[in-house]
């Protein structure tokens, strides 16, 4: 992808007229009975998925560990080569919720962005604006900071006092200033606490939101909408994962998949504008 990944994505809102993000997380156990027998069985479920649902996405959005369970690092190389070979535009948001020291997060960066391709990445910031700076070293790459996340035990210490703002919130505050020097950082919150990610949105109003959480999680679309659009009632990827990806479990499971990504992407437009 030629364009930075903030500028494709934008492209991708308008051209797909969709915020939904698919999650592609290949669970074996659930994939189709015909494919099971491929030795690339986590490769063509998903290719499948994509080709399927790609004009009706603004992003799509591999789990890593789904694949090196699998040992099979080398059909998540082969599966962001298809999308950007086959569905040009289309950003590819790695999600591997990497964290570590500078040096070491030199070699994840390296790993994200020239191993796999990817055109974002997830990113633990909890140990500093030093973890960070690795990966803002690769111009026109993403990178999405856990901030606000739609699990159970998320405040546990998210929503930790820290000098009289929530944890969250310092991270927004940072991500929408001092840490985003080449104008590439976005943040995850979760549909799941749509009060959050109305006051993530009012502390980084410009930033892209990657919003896990609705379909199986529960979180619901017109909350979600609602409080995380930006003023051009864009500004996120909306994410779902196994409520498209197992839409079906037959021959036509990709089928089944386009459907319901079609009325997930309708439910999503329809509160887009006040």
């Amino acid at each position: 992808m030629t364009a930075s990944f903030t500028v494709s994505l934008r492209e991708a809102w308008a051209r797909s007229d969709s915020l939904l993000c698919v999650g592609l997380d290949p669970d074996p156990a659930r994939i189709p009975p015909h494919l099971v027998r491929h030795p690339d069985a986590i490769l063509r479920f998903c290719t499948e998925i994509v080709d399927a649902t790609a004009d009706l996405v603004c992003a799509f959005k591999p789990q890593i560990a789904y694949f090196a369970a699998q040992r099979a690092e080398d059909q998540l190389e082969a599966l962001i080569a298809h999308i950007h070979d086959r569905h040009p535009g289309v950003p590819v948001v790695l999600d591997a919720k990497r964290g570590d020291i500078g040096s070491t997060a030199e070699q994840y960066a390296r790993e994200a962005f020239e191993r796999y391709r990817a055109d974002a990445v997830t990113v633990n910031p909890y140990m500093g604006f030093d973890s960070i700076e690795p990966w803002l070293a690769h111009a026109g790459r993403g990178v999405i900071l856990l901030c606000r996340t739609s699990n159970p035990g998320g405040a546990d210490l998210q929503s930790l006092d820290v000098g009289g703002e929530r944890l969250y919130e310092r991270v927004a505050r940072l991500a929408a200033g001092a840490w985003n020097t080449g104008g590439e950082l976005g943040l995850v919150v979760g549909a799941t606490v749509p009060a959050e990610l109305a006051r993530v949105r009012a502390l980084a109003p410009g930033l892209p939101l990657l919003v896990p959480g609705i379909g199986a999680q529960g979180g619901d679309v017109a909350a979600t909408v609602a409080a995380g659009r930006d003023a051009a009632g864009a500004g996120m990827m909306i994410n779902s994962s196994r409520a498209i990806l197992y839409a079906g479990g037959g021959e036509d499971f990709a089928q089944a998949a386009r459907r319901a990504a079609a009325d997930t992407r309708d439910a999503i437009n329809q509160y887009r504008v006040s």
